[in-house]
């Protein structure tokens, strides 16, 4: 199977590239490294099956131009501005990179003849109401640049499912968490913390730290990713473990095994919610079961940090 991923040089993108390559697909990337990094596939050098674009998914012509070189039979849709903050202080790049960058991709599929996308989105963003676990059943209040640019992408992915016959997947993500995780370029609050650690560098927590969120590993995501285009599931999907914890039991946990005496100083919350949980029963009665809880995921990462 041809397989088109945008930001796999990214850190979920990387890990979906190593589970198509391992299933045997051929794997054709694009990521402009404005965060990606060509480190997250560089153990694939030499593999004839993957294939690396330094391209920007806004640059429609060259979009365009590696759609119809390549026709994929799919694409897994990572590639966006991430950062809620950077959203907020630029707020025109982000709909630059989020809304108009999905639709370039768009494009370049329907000209390509490519009817199936799965697209990667952030669920907590959705929802502004501190009422969890939500689900997709629920009426998304994004109030944040980066919420309202995803959801607006999502809404066009629906348009071009009715208008043009694009078969497609929104899976909706909880917090994220795992190797390759970029600390200073996403807001990975498990990953921060090991690399504060690693520095000997008390962490900022924005907030109180009683905030929660429902944490789920990058693996468990690229197995919902390759669950529902092996399964052939449409539809839009959450994707976490319907747990939440909060920062401040994250930190002792870290801190506690990593035997570290560091104090966290406090921050004030920038545009944050006070609790994230997504109900997956939805994507559950499908099959798909995540195999970490918080507790798993930590001790997997800490035997390697």
């Amino acid at each position: 199977m041809k397989i088109l991923i945008t930001g796999g040089a990214g850190f979920i993108g990387s890990h979906i590239v190593d589970a198509c390559l391992q299933r045997g697909d051929e794997v054709f990337v694009i990521d402009n490294l404005s965060t990606g990094q060509r480190e997250n596939i560089s153990h694939h050098t030499g593999n004839s099956s993957l294939h690396f674009f330094e391209a920007d998914i806004c640059d429609t012509v060259r979009m365009e131009e590696i759609f119809g070189a390549v026709r994929p039979d799919a694409v897994f849709h990572l590639a966006a501005q991430v950062n809620v903050r950077h959203s907020i202080q630029d707020p025109h790049n982000c709909a630059q990179i989020n809304i108009l960058g999905t639709l370039s991709i768009l494009a370049a599929m329907r000209e390509a003849g490519c009817t199936r996308m799965i697209f990667a989105f952030t669920g907590g963003v959705m929802f502004s109401t501190d009422t969890p676990p939500y689900s997709e059943s629920d009426i998304p209040s994004p109030n944040t640049p980066y919420g309202i640019s995803k959801f607006s992408a999502e809404q066009f992915i629906d348009f071009y499912s009715r208008q043009y016959g694009i078969r497609s997947t929104v899976l909706r993500y909880a917090n994220v968490y795992g190797p390759r995780q970029d600390p200073r370029g996403e807001a990975g609050i498990i990953c921060i913390f090991l690399d504060k650690i690693r520095e000997n560098s008390a962490p900022i927590i924005f907030g109180d730290g009683e905030q929660t969120r429902d944490f789920i590993h990058v693996d468990d995501v690229v197995r919902a990713n390759l669950h529902v285009l092996e399964k052939d599931i449409l539809g839009v999907y959450h994707v976490g473990t319907g747990v939440e914890t909060s920062v401040n039991t994250l930190w002792r946990n870290i801190s506690t095994t990593k035997n570290t005496n560091l104090v966290p100083t406090y921050g004030p919350a920038i545009a944050e919610p006070r609790h994230v949980c997504l109900n997956i029963q939805k994507l559950l009665s499908t099959g798909w079961l995540p195999q970490y809880d918080i507790d798993q995921g930590i001790q997997s990462l800490l035997h390697v940090s």
